[in-house]
């Protein structure tokens, strides 16, 4: 049998690796043409944040610039707190930072600590709630479970806008306004993220629960110590959504709060907004708005992970 030369080998094989680079190479191509969207789409995002971050370093004088300036020439931190500020005046260009802004105690971290605190309790006890729902409607027979089932999901249908009079005129008549408890109980119900849950619920065999109930456990320990392990995806995925929701919650809180002292953050930025106006004010509205997003921007960077996995052994896949 003749052997090729091999002088006619070599090529055949340097034009195959050279088609398998092209074509790979225009697969590289092809997928960043498709994504193309998605980056001009992230530009409407990242542009309005890299413009919040800029100014919160801008001092008064480079605020009032015109044109603006997209890069800050004499960085500052005065927008945070500005030591030469005094309340008489005296030093011109020196405005108060969004520290110094607030007569209430803590200042501005009082309005941080009302947002840490009412987001943790809604997010904790609407989770509670929700997973002990779904697991009886997901794992028990009870009569008319699947009637109260589509109630809830038909709930989620209904504006959450038409619930704020009436919400308001119970919390008129039981005390509660400019309380926490005004934030926090109307909160706790939470439609959608029961229907998620029970979706996900669905996935979980009944042999296990029977197995659990066969070996003696009740019912309150199945649900603490079976149900949410499991659910661990799930309700890590929801918080993202819950957490988001209410630290950006406005509309209700600004009906409900009264008094300075009992503002969460969006509400305190538009008071702010509205008691300083003009570009000179601006910075530290600005430092405000930046302090308000970095617990939302870590939090959804650290639970990332469980977002996805909880999407995806949701049922909701399609």
């Amino acid at each position: 049998m003749a052997v090729a030369p091999m002088d006619t080998i070599a090529p055949v094989q340097q034009s195959g690796h050279s088609a398998e680079t092209g074509g790979s190479r225009r697969s590289r191509i092809n997928g960043h043409l498709l994504r193309l969207p998605f980056y001009l789409l992230s530009l409407t995002m990242i542009v309005p944040f890299y413009w919040l971050v800029i100014t919160v370093f801008k001092p008064p004088q480079e605020l009032a610039r015109t044109p603006p300036s997209f890069v800050p020439q004499s960085p500052t931190f005065d927008n945070f707190y500005d030591p030469d500020w005094t309340p008489k005046g005296i030093n011109p260009g020196h405005l108060q930072g969004i520290f110094q802004r607030y007569q209430v105690d803590l200042g501005f971290w009082r309005f941080l600590l009302n947002s840490i605190v009412i987001t943790t309790a809604i997010t904790v006890v609407s989770l509670l709630i929700c997973s002990l729902a779904a697991y009886v409607i997901a794992k028990h027979d009870i009569k008319g479970r699947r009637t109260i089932f589509l109630m809830i999901i038909a709930s989620m249908m209904v504006p959450w806008q038409t619930t704020l009079i009436p919400n308001y005129v119970i919390m008129r008549n039981l005390g509660w306004l400019d309380s926490y408890a005004a934030y926090i109980i109307p909160a706790l119900a939470k439609a959608f993220v029961l229907f998620f849950l029970v979706q996900f619920l669905q996935s979980i065999p009944n042999e296990l629960i029977q197995a659990a109930r066969v070996d003696g456990a009740g019912e309150w320990r199945i649900w603490w110590k079976i149900v949410l392990p499991l659910l661990r995806p799930a309700l890590a995925a929801m918080s993202i959504f819950i957490v988001l929701a209410e630290w950006n919650n406005f509309l209700w809180p600004l009906i409900i709060v009264q008094s300075d002292e009992m503002a969460n953050i969006p509400v305190a930025l538009a008071r702010l907004n509205s008691y300083f106006g003009g570009p000179d004010h601006q910075g530290a509205i600005m430092a405000g708005g930046l302090i308000a997003s970095v617990p939302t921007i870590a939090f959804f960077l650290i639970f990332q992970k469980y977002f996805t996995r909880g999407i995806a052994l949701s049922g909701l896949k399609g």
